[in-house]
């Protein structure tokens, strides 16, 4: 019989935290692009004002323009709407930040040593923290924490063909996606995963197919890294052959 996940200790804060923050990030960004469309509409004259700007500075000077007049007029009407979304943008940034701040210091109580790993932020760890719930120690081995995050091969070998797999498309798609980021971050700046691929690409492989090993290194070596693990190995894992 499997073990249901917990929610009842940290892991739990650490998920509710994440959901308020990633909800904050996602208005955050929507407000940034609203705020350009409605620029887009407005007069020659203030987008010729304000489209040369960076991001922060067009919020800035967004902020300052004045609403004063008929709010039927559109000009004011456009104004009026920069000026209240830059306002929500900046108090959406304070909101991220403090809800970063509070995620990452969970995090870091939690798994401390899966924050050392390269390209392992505190969002990432945070996913994995989530997926394997408060009583991490129900998954049974590396193979089931891989499978859980969709990153176990899947055989298609036929009659004719052997060896061949296919990506999984079940498993949790957040933490697949966690994954996925670190795998990418190692590419460009890792030494050892450079060397990896390097020659995995001379055997033939594509890059696809490179990148699902490597997730499913890095899978198998956050596993080690979880609280309450049964397994108590934290050293570096080599790359696979």
């Amino acid at each position: 019989m499997a073990t249901p996940k917990l929610a009842n200790g940290q892991v739990e804060a650490i998920r509710l935290l994440k959901i308020i923050r990633d909800t904050a990030v996602n208005a955050h960004s929507a407000t940034l692009i609203t705020l350009k469309t409605v620029l887009v509409t407005g007069s020659d004259e203030l987008r010729g004002r304000l489209e040369a700007f960076t991001d922060h500075k067009l919020v800035i000077a967004c902020t300052e323009l004045s609403a004063a007049g008929n709010i039927a007029d559109p000009n004011v009407a456009t104004r009026h709407a920069l000026s209240y979304l830059a306002r929500r943008w900046l108090a959406l940034r304070e909101e991220v930040k403090v809800h970063s701040t509070q995620l990452k210091a969970l995090t870091c109580a939690a798994a401390p040593q899966m924050l050392e790993r390269f390209g392992v932020g505190f969002d990432t760890a945070a996913e994995m923290l989530i997926t394997a719930g408060d009583n991490a120690n129900r998954i049974c081995s590396e193979a089931a924490f891989a499978k859980l995050r969709g990153v176990c091969p899947i055989p298609t070998g036929s009659g004719k063909t052997s060896g061949r797999n296919r990506l999984n498309r079940g498993g949790n798609r957040q933490a697949n996606a966690a994954l996925y980021r670190v795998v990418i971050v190692r590419f460009r700046w890792h030494p050892p995963t450079i060397e990896y691929v390097a020659r995995r690409t001379a055997q033939g492989l594509s890059k696809k197919d490179i990148i699902r090993c490597l997730k499913r290194f890095v899978a198998r070596e956050l596993y080690h890294l979880l609280p309450q693990s049964p397994v108590e190995e934290t050293a570096s894992i080599p790359l696979p052959a």
